[in-house]
């Protein structure tokens, strides 16, 4: 009898961005510390944020809720990370997805890693079979993206213009969207 070994794939995207070679890989175990702490370095000083980010990634990973989880990592060092979740929307529409939080460490911002990880990211939920993804955030930065304000898609408590989404292939969605629970973690 013949006993075959496990192969391990391990999905990786390769990108050139300015000087700098960055790989984005799924996040693994070794990665949940560093994530963390970029994810607090990055929200440390934002000037819309509760500080609550990197809580919101360790719940939704505690809560098996994390569809993507994507590192990027710069000369062996993990320096952005994004995660997209599930979200319900009061119409029914499934398969529609919350992307956040995004996070690149300051010293590493403005250096298009948060760009090549939201497109690996929405590359990837499309290749899943998602209908379309939502944010909240600021539209300055997602629009060029393709995110927009659709009037038909609220969230309680956010302005109607914070409130984003990208339809997959013509898919709509109309209604209420609901983050999962690991968004109002607090520790």
């Amino acid at each position: 009898m013949t006993v075959q070994s496990p192969i391990v794939v391990v999905e990786r995207t390769l990108a050139w961005i300015g000087v700098l070679y960055m790989i984005i890989r799924n996040e693994t175990e070794s990665d949940v510390t560093v994530i963390y702490d970029l994810t607090k370095a990055a929200f440390e000083n934002h000037p819309i944020s509760n500080h609550t980010e990197q809580f919101i990634v360790n719940a939704l990973r505690a809560s098996k809720a994390l569809t993507l989880s994507l590192v990027a990592e710069v000369d062996g060092k993990v320096v952005g990370h994004v995660a997209f979740s599930p979200v319900s929307i009061s119409d029914g529409s499934q398969n529609w997805y919350g992307l956040g939080p995004i996070s690149v460490l300051p010293e590493y911002q403005k250096q298009g890693i948060g760009k090549a990880l939201m497109h690996e990211g929405i590359s990837r939920l499309k290749a899943l079979g998602a209908k379309g993804c939502v944010l909240v955030g600021d539209p300055n930065y997602y629009e060029r993206f393709g995110f927009r304000s659709l009037p038909e898609l609220t969230h309680p408590g956010v302005p109607q213009e914070n409130i984003l989404a990208l339809p997959f292939s013509g898919n709509k969605a109309h209604g209420v969207v609901v983050f999962h629970e690991s968004f109002s973690a607090i520790e």
